[in-house]
């Protein structure tokens, strides 16, 4: 069965049932989630198994509608309409409340691609976190 009510780059996006709640679980979320908070939360969905979840999280990735805040070792709804897999993409992290925010830049991108690309590295994706406090709780 495929869902088509997830939109990203201005075109809808076919996603299986489990992928779709999966997606607006996290779309929904406050915080970013893991992927055991997500399985728990969908069980009445017909989650039983931590492989569900994390398969459709590895889809939802690959399209570039999910990310992964690697030292919360969560997810989050990307909230970018033009966002690729192959752009850096950067977080706050808020170390009292947990807000998570993303933040996109294209200068910084290019720069950061440019200084690689010096190296003799071609970068096909970064996260980049930045921890500390948000305007509500400095």
């Amino acid at each position: 069965m495929t869902v088509q009510n997830a939109t990203h780059n201005h075109e809808k996006i076919k996603l299986t049932k489990n992928q779709q709640c999966v997606f607006s679980k996290l779309e929904t979320a406050k915080v970013p989630l893991s992927a055991y908070t997500l399985l728990d939360e969908l069980r009445d969905d017909g989650f039983r198994a931590p492989l569900q979840v994390y398969r459709a999280l590895e889809k939802l990735m690959e399209i570039g509608i999910v990310h992964r805040v690697e030292t919360l070792n969560a997810f989050v709804a990307c909230n970018e309409t033009n966002c690729t897999n192959s752009k850096i993409i950067a977080f706050t992290i808020c170390q009292t409340c947990g807000d998570v925010t993303e933040l996109s830049d294209t200068a910084l991108s290019s720069s950061l691609k440019k200084l690689a690309k010096s190296q003799g590295f071609e970068a096909k994706q970064s996260t980049i976190e930045l921890r500390g406090l948000c305007k509500a709780c400095v």
